[in-house]
């Protein structure tokens, strides 16, 4: 045998080998992170907190400590979006990394069948599930909003402990009931607890994280605040104070004032237990809102045209941060522009866990540790309702770059707006820029065609 040969078959054998290996490593499972370098994860998300409701937003009138300590603790994003501009849908898109129409819930989920506009898929793995399969004990504190019965219940849907309600609000902070209905529950026990809920909340969060102190594996608490949503009903104590020292303001926006300043306490509550127990300086904690504010209920949204229900920026549009002490340097902030659904690719990344293949969400992990991200992707936002303003029928908005289309009613036109220099959306360019507008247009109609393989009703029995 000659050299050259010789030579030519061990240099294939090599090739072979180095190919075998990476096929290996391409098929196998993430790398194994010991449950001692996991972090815990912490998403507080709160009920209809507008993008200008916070001191650190602009609010003149207005002290929020706690969450202006978290947002200075860590990345404040900037350009951060919910999923849809009311309640249910972000949360499915939170709880299912994708957008909420293809997971069946296009509007509110509400306890009677002719106001009803989703049914959660059986067919997606939601975020506790896929953090318990890399070693999570998952919680959900607060409120699920996402089905009132079996299989769609917190714990049917894979959160090892729940504690708080399952319906879209309660009438009453102190009693508790939506339509003469407890939804209130521990796992699935009913229970009737007194006092106002934004301190049960509270407690059981503080409970929750006490309890997890000392334990091997980490956790993973959804803390699903109800505040400020409607009704507007601060404790008494609170609403007096923000009068007291707010001369001129108004009782409707000093309540609403006072139920976020309360709320705000509470959320400096739990940190402080995570701070006291060791636990905080390896949390990952993310802090978002499900929708823009309620603009008749004197909630404000910065510089945004329109509030909760719209498709304009004031919207959708949210405060959001993420700390992690030591990983995400403190008083960053990014312009990225996120969305809701891009928080389960980043807990996953975070605690090692696989996405599933139906994720359309982007983990945002590396902009939160200071690397360049640019994500090339439109954005699609979605609500049916109904009631005589809707008639059953989706409105939607949809982003390319800086361009958006926005259909605010089923029963208006569609707009054109250029984000970059018309923030406010008030220029209307459809008519002037026909060819951006029907690409648009092309691509949200693809999108309807995607979500409307899945049903948003309950499956017949």
């Amino acid at each position: 045998m000659s050299c050259g040969y010789a030579a030519s078959v061990n240099l294939f054998k090599l090739f072979r080998t180095m190919v075998v290996a990476l096929v290996v490593l391409y098929m196998a499972e993430p790398a194994v992170i010991s449950a001692a370098d996991k972090p815990n994860i912490l998403v507080i998300l709160v009920d209809d907190l507008g993008y200008g409701d916070l001191s650190c937003y602009g609010a003149k009138d207005l002290k929020s400590p706690n969450i202006d300590t978290l947002m200075a603790d860590g990345m404040r994003f900037d350009s951060f979006y919910a999923n849809c501009p009311v309640c249910s849908p972000t949360r499915a898109a939170l709880m299912s990394g994708t957008y909420p129409d293809f997971v069946g819930v296009p509007g509110v989920i509400r306890t009677h069948a002719q106001n009803n506009w989703g049914w959660l898929s059986q067919d997606v793995t939601l975020l506790p599930k896929t953090l318990k399969s890399a070693g999570y004990h998952t919680s959900l504190i607060g409120k699920w909003h996402l089905g009132l019965e079996e299989p769609n219940t917190p714990n049917g849907r894979g959160f090892d402990y729940f504690k708080g309600f399952l319906c879209d609000m309660i009438d009453d902070y102190y009693k508790h009931r939506r339509h003469g209905i407890n939804y209130f529950r521990e796992n699935r026990k009913v229970i009737d607890p007194p006092g106002h809920a934004t301190d049960l909340i509270t407690k059981w969060g503080v409970d929750y994280v006490n309890d997890r102190k000392g334990k091997d594996n980490p956790f993973f608490m959804y803390l699903a605040y109800n505040a400020p949503h409607t009704p507007i009903q601060p404790p008494q104590d609170w609403f007096e104070k923000v009068k007291t020292r707010e001369p001129g303001i108004s009782d409707k926006r000093a309540k609403l004032v006072a139920l976020i300043e309360h709320m705000d306490h509470g959320i400096g509550q739990v940190i402080e237990t995570l701070k006291r127990n060791s636990q905080y300086e390896n949390t990952l904690t993310i802090f978002t809102s499900d929708n823009g504010g309620q603009v008749s209920v004197a909630g404000t949204n910065g510089n945004h045209r329109g509030g909760k229900q719209d498709m304009y920026e004031g919207g959708l549009k949210v405060p959001t941060c993420a700390v992690w002490p030591g990983k995400i340097k403190a008083g960053t902030s990014s312009n990225l522009v996120g969305i809701t659904m891009d928080l389960y690719p980043t807990a996953c990344a975070a605690a090692g866990a696989r996405v599933p293949d139906y994720v359309e969400g982007k983990s945002i992990l590396p902009t939160m540790l200071g690397e360049t991200q640019n994500f090339d992707r439109d954005l699609v936002f979605v609500r049916r309702e109904g009631g005589l303003r809707y008639n059953g029928q989706d409105y939607h908005a949809f982003r390319r770059g800086n361009w958006k289309l926005v259909h605010n009613s089923p029963f208006e036109p569609y707009e054109l707006y250029d984000l970059k220099t018309d923030p406010m959306e008030k220029n209307n360019l459809a008519e002037t820029k026909r060819k951006t507008f029907a690409e648009l247009a092309a691509a949200l109609r693809r999108h309807y065609q995607r979500a409307g393989s899945t049903p948003w009703q309950k499956p017949a029995k």
